[in-house]
């Protein structure tokens, strides 16, 4: 089985600093770091640090080379990764000294994937192949009608969150995940809680406080975070998908996947950066965790 990812593939640049900025304040970094990031990137990395294989469709520019060759580093395929006439996305990243961050996204290279080379990666996807999107590239709409035409099960990562793009796909999901707030942004623009989305799995994200896995047809179940103390929280929501993927494509209930997902994003916050410090399926299982 494979799970092709559909995604971006950002440098992000990490600032620490004292605090987050306010509106017109200037602050002095304490220091810059530079990690291959990405909400795709780092979603593939993390499911490849899992166990699985995964295939990632992407493009950067050729500013960006680096990144797909550190992606073939990290045990991802990176054939479907197409170098283009538009500079790599990039992030830059302030993080403050209790693990806060926000976040400055420029889209680049994200937004300029062909359609065609959409249709020659997924060509050599087999039925029940897992297909992961997020809200960071173009022809997400047209992946996931192409995937679930082609019996693929088709996630999606309602982040960043916009509520057209995540009914555009809605029809063709089999699972859906999001945090708390864009959970309720989505109720406001649908109607629909969690439990009533036409879609077969759903994971709500709650922070501190765990997951709450929705199945269709079942009551809601909670999944506790455990207690550790973050110095960087940026990634870990991206680990924590990249973990249930690769539990469900290894055949995992999906209580076991969301629960040593939840081992893996405890342990991410605890490191500074984004994919390049990803956990490994050997560090989550040894981790002692709170």
């Amino acid at each position: 089985m494979t799970i092709w990812n559909l995604g971006s593939i950002n440098a992000d640049m990490v600032y620490d600093l004292p605090h987050l900025p306010g509106p017109g304040e200037t602050l002095a970094a304490q220091g810059l770091d530079r990690f291959l990031g990405g909400k795709g990137a780092n979603m593939s990395v993390a499911a490849a640090r899992a166990g699985a294989r995964v295939s990632h469709i992407g493009a950067v520019g050729a500013d960006g080379r680096w990144a797909r060759d550190r992606l073939t580093d990290y045990g991802v395929d990176a054939r479907f990764i197409a170098e283009v006439d538009v500079p790599t996305g990039h992030a830059i990243i302030a993080v403050d000294a209790q693990g806060e961050n926000n976040i400055i996204l420029f889209q680049g290279a994200n937004h300029a994937i062909d359609a065609d080379q959409l249709q020659q990666a997924l060509a050599a996807a087999q039925p029940g192949d897992l297909l992961v999107m997020q809200n960071e590239t173009n022809l997400q709409a047209e992946a996931a009608q192409m995937g679930r035409e082609l019996g693929l099960t088709v996630c999606y990562v309602a982040a960043p969150f916009q509520a057209d793009a995540v009914q555009a796909v809605l029809p063709h999901l089999d699972f859906l995940i999001l945090n708390r707030i864009e959970a309720e942004q989505l109720q406001q623009a649908t109607g629909l809680g969690p439990s009533e989305l036409p879609v077969e799995h759903v994971i709500v994200t709650l922070g501190s406080e765990g997951a709450r896995y929705y199945g269709r047809g079942s009551d809601p179940v909670d999944f506790a975070a455990h207690d550790v103390q973050p110095v960087d929280t940026t990634g870990a929501g991206d680990t924590f998908t990249g973990y249930v993927l690769a539990g469900m494509d290894g055949g995992m209930p999906m209580a076991q996947a969301v629960a040593q997902a939840n081992r893996a994003a405890a342990l991410m916050v605890t490191r500074h950066g984004t994919a390049d410090v990803i956990p490994d399926l050997e560090e989550v299982r040894k981790a002692r965790l709170g």
